[in-house]
């Protein structure tokens, strides 16, 4: 068998490929490949493709999250590998090698994955409120193994090259010490300054150089152990300029339902007739009566932003339609993505808008990304009053999130299909005699297991 190493670097496209020469060198000396995505172009949905070989449609992961119908909340970024229905790379790769071992370092949805070493970040939350940086790993001894994983450089105002430095240098630990025949690595910092300042701006091509010139003491640990390299992506960020306010549309409409605790007004799905998780460029419409969908279809493709609609035959044409799919999905319009937004007033927003809180937000927000562009030097000083609270073990609120950051700030997103090659995800291997011109997104499992020396 053949080592093969496989490096997810979010967001790598054509384009940026131009400001990283270590990985062209590796593409010249193998191959480069068009690597087709599936709808939505999201982290969940798409690492879970590449691992199963299978549409949402048949793995339920339809994006970072969803509507549990069975709980009654929307839930984003879930852990459990048991979301993920299917076969996946290890357990066909064991067919064929009973002893077939893997590392997964920072794939989703790694927590219960049957793999040999797992790293994924989990925080320490305290009983007083208080949230530290930390990682879980099986074996559990691995923990200690490792440096403390840098949470705060992970996501949020202040994500950026560390975190993916961590996960490297975890990576080439990993490997070094007990040499998996499958190293997954998740490499995310190209996501960051992408979607802060768009792919388009000197930021992005700053941001690609930097990671880079990271990556190449993993790429050469990779080569040293005769690995076969693998880079690939799982989408690329396009530019944007507007959001697209679904929730408040339907809350106008009098279809999504609130409810209010001490000033402060939360979704309420159980009682609204319509309600959205926003998902970057995606948004899943749960209706929840049949009679009501077109009225809701037709509704929010009048909506500024929106520029598809797909009922469920159209979802099962894009390879989308499941149970926990909404009943309609919207594609944003290239130029705009989706807010979680349902509050009218900000003076009601609920106190995690302004906090980086990634599982309590029914919707993802970019606007955690940035300190309150509103006043940003206010924000930053209630960051160093928040951390200096937090030395001294006190509780502390980091409430630096804007409410208006996504108008105002975001420019960069993803989640829709690729209209243009040159910005959508590619696929760079070491190994020259698996040339292909295109990948599928469905196909990544069964290269990895070729490349590998494996039939399934």
């Amino acid at each position: 068998m053949t080592p093969v190493v496989v490096l997810d670097v979010v967001g790598l496209t054509p384009r940026l490929l131009r400001h990283m020469p270590r990985l062209s060198r590796l593409a010249e000396h193998g191959f480069q490949a068009t690597l087709g995505t599936v709808l939505p172009a999201v982290t969940c949905t798409v690492q879970s493709t590449f691992l199963t070989g299978t549409l949402p449609s048949e793995h339920g992961i339809v994006g970072n999250g969803w509507y549990f119908r069975d709980l009654g909340e929307v839930l984003l970024w879930r852990q459990h590998n048991a979301l993920v229905h299917g076969e996946k790379v290890w357990d066909a790769a064991r067919k064929c090698a009973p002893g077939y071992t893997v590392a997964n370092i920072c794939w989703w949805y790694a927590m219960g994955a049957q793999v040999d070493w797992t790293v994924t970040p989990r925080p320490i939350y305290r009983a007083d409120g208080r949230k530290e940086p930390d990682c879980y790993t099986y074996p559990p001894s691995l923990h200690d193994e490792l440096s403390t994983f840098p949470l705060f450089s992970y996501w949020g105002a202040n994500a950026g090259l560390a975190s993916s430095a961590w996960i490297c240098r975890t990576a080439e630990q990993i490997m070094a010490a007990h040499h998996p025949d499958l190293t997954l690595v998740y490499v995310p910092h190209l996501d960051y300054d992408l979607q802060r300042y768009g792919p388009s701006s000197p930021r992005a091509a700053t941001a690609a150089a930097e990671l880079d010139a990271t990556l190449g003491p993993l790429l050469d640990a990779a080569a040293a152990r005769g690995a076969t390299v693998v880079v690939l992506s799982e989408y690329g960020i396009t530019d944007v300029s507007r959001p697209a306010d679904i929730n408040r549309l339907l809350r106008r409409e009098g279809l999504l339902h609130v409810h209010t605790q001490a000033g402060m007004e939360y979704l309420d799905p159980w009682t609204s007739r319509a309600f959205a998780v926003a998902d970057h460029q995606i948004a899943h419409v749960y209706v929840a009566a049949p009679d009501d969908v077109p009225a809701v279809a037709k509704l929010c493709a009048a909506l500024p932003g929106v520029a598809d609609v797909l009922d469920r035959p159209a979802q099962a044409a894009a390879g989308l339609h499941h149970e926990r799919s909404g009943e309609l999905v919207l594609v944003a319009a290239p130029d705009a993505w989706f807010t979680y937004y349902y509050w009218l007033d900000d003076a009601a927003a609920p106190d995690f808008a302004r906090l980086v809180d990634i599982h309590r937000k029914p919707g993802y927000d970019p606007a955690e990304l940035f300190f309150d562009p509103a006043g940003p030097n206010a924000a930053k000083g209630r960051a160093a009053l928040a951390l200096l609270r937090k030395k001294v073990g006190l509780r502390y609120t980091m409430d630096v999130v804007g409410l208006d950051a996504g108008a105002r700030a975001v420019r960069g997103s993803h989640g829709r299909l690729p209209t243009d090659p040159a910005d959508g995800p590619v696929l760079l291997c070491s190994d020259p005699e698996a040339a292909r011109p295109v990948v599928a997104a469905t196909d990544v499992k069964g290269l990895l297991l070729e490349l590998a020396g494996l039939t399934p």
